[in-house]
């Protein structure tokens, strides 16, 4: 019996030790990773508006880390909250070559409105072609229509790393209160003799200074003639494999009577996937 008494403790301490041995490696394997993180950090400096701009991308999960996702695929819903009106689509961007597809199944605001069928826009980075139904479309309006929103869709998921592209101009506007919260403002607009634009886009940044990332911003929209920054856009993100995505967004229309309580259009990306294997030759595939 005192044998029998002795192996069970000799077991049960073996088994507690290999319990507990993985638990400490864990332990300091977090903790290393931790301070790692923290070495990395950008230096995040209002003085230096460029720094602010750095600081942003990092917290959003770095550029190198999306780039060595190769592309992506999600649902994205584009849909007024007042009429109901919306444009769905399944959206296919390559990040090395910056392609972009879009596959609609409802068209009822920016995407041919009125007309029936499926619509496909596909961006090769150079040129953007368009079908309804299978069938070429030509008409030099919506090609038009086709090529800013194959582009600017694709902006929008990338923007945090698209902030600081060449010709940047930004600055450093103060600090405002927002519901509660204290954030840094820094105005983003690009260079005329870098970007070929007449006229620019122009992002009133609201930094939260604790997580860095953009919780609000104020925009123009120089190709729908809004040419100041008085659309409000309210993000609301998630953590995917290490990327912060705006996965709701949300934005505030200004009228003669001011900015709406609720907001005047919602975005919603849904069933995002990274790494898909996407080519140019079978991006818009279906």
């Amino acid at each position: 019996m005192k044998a029998h008494k002795i192996n069970f403790l000799l077991v049960l301490t073996f088994l507690l030790a290999a319990a507990c041995g993985p638990q400490q490696k864990k332990e300091r394997t977090q903790n290393e990773e931790i301070v790692e993180a923290k070495a990395n950090e950008p230096g995040y400096d209002t003085n230096d508006p460029s720094t602010i701009l750095a600081a942003i991308k990092h917290a959003h999960g770095g550029w190198n880390d999306l780039w060595a996702k190769k592309d992506v695929e999600f649902t994205y819903n584009y849909h007024y909250t007042d009429d109901g009106r919306a444009d769905i689509s399944t959206e296919r961007y390559i990040f090395a070559s910056e392609a972009s597809y879009g596959h609609y199944t409802r068209h009822e605001i920016n995407v041919m409105p009125g007309v029936e069928g499926v619509v496909q826009q596909f961006f090769d980075g150079e040129r953007t072609k368009m079908w309804l139904d299978g069938k070429e479309v030509t008409d030099p309006k919506a090609l038009a229509a086709a090529d800013f929103l194959r582009q600017a869709n694709y902006f929008w998921f990338v923007i945090p790393y698209k902030l600081n592209d060449p010709g940047t101009i930004a600055t450093y506007d103060g600090q405002e209160t927002h519901n509660g919260k204290t954030y840094d403002k820094v105005t983003v607009t690009y260079d005329p003799s870098v970007t070929g634009k007449e006229q620019n886009d122009i992002y009133v940044l609201y930094v939260n200074p604790e997580t860095k990332l953009i919780d609000r911003f104020y925009f123009s929209l120089p190709f729908m003639g809004v040419n100041e920054p008085v659309i409000i856009a309210d993000y609301e993100y998630t953590d995917l494999d290490g990327q912060k995505l705006a996965t709701k967004r949300s934005y505030y229309m200004p009228s003669e009577q001011g900015y709406s309580e609720a907001p005047n259009l919602v975005q919603t990306m849904a069933d995002i996937k990274f790494n898909n294997g996407f080519t140019l030759k079978n991006l818009s595939a279906r």
